[in-house]
């Protein structure tokens, strides 16, 4: 793509391919990827590894951090994808208060494939029981909010392409 392509945040429960989708188009857009997995404090891990849902309190340093890393990058013109849940409107504004020209990429799926898809790996501290609260947290994405949406029954492949495309 010839044109600067916005921060983006790949967003949805976990199990939805935040992490696959981002490396990939992270990769046809030559743009650096984070998981924001890995910018959660200790705390929070283990309170999740312990099968307890963070509260917003948890949350909002590591949304802080998220906005604030998307602003630092975009400011140096080399805006990342990072991978991050941003299950509510509010988790979205913050970061959208530090960022404005961010877009988050939806991914959406019927919860039955999402739990296949979790059952299927091994994280490090997102234990399966948790899927229920985060699809409980879950607040969709409203019509005026940055959004772009992608259906996980298609293909990495086809999802990268279909955002390529919208993002072109």
């Amino acid at each position: 793509m010839s044109e600067q392509v916005p921060p983006l945040v790949v967003m949805g429960v976990s199990g939805s391919g935040k992490t696959t989708i981002g490396k990939m188009l992270a990769d046809q857009l030559h743009h650096e990827f984070i998981d924001g997995d890995n910018l959660h404090p200790k705390a929070n891990k283990e309170k999740m590894a312990g099968g307890q849902s963070l509260d917003d309190a948890d949350r909002e340093p590591w949304l802080q951090l998220i906005g604030a890393k998307l602003a630092e990058s975009n400011r140096h013109q080399a805006p990342p994808v990072i991978a991050c849940s941003a299950l509510k409107r509010s988790y979205r504004d913050l970061i959208l208060s530090l960022e404005p020209a961010t877009i988050f990429i939806h991914l959406t799926g019927v919860p039955t494939l999402i739990r296949d898809r979790m059952n299927a790996r091994s994280h490090e501290y997102m234990p399966t029981s948790l899927l229920d609260s985060q699809l409980a947290t879950l607040e969709a994405p409203d019509a005026d909010e940055p959004v772009l949406s992608a259906d996980i029954a298609d293909s990495p492949e086809d999802i990268v392409r279909q955002l390529i495309a919208k993002l072109s």
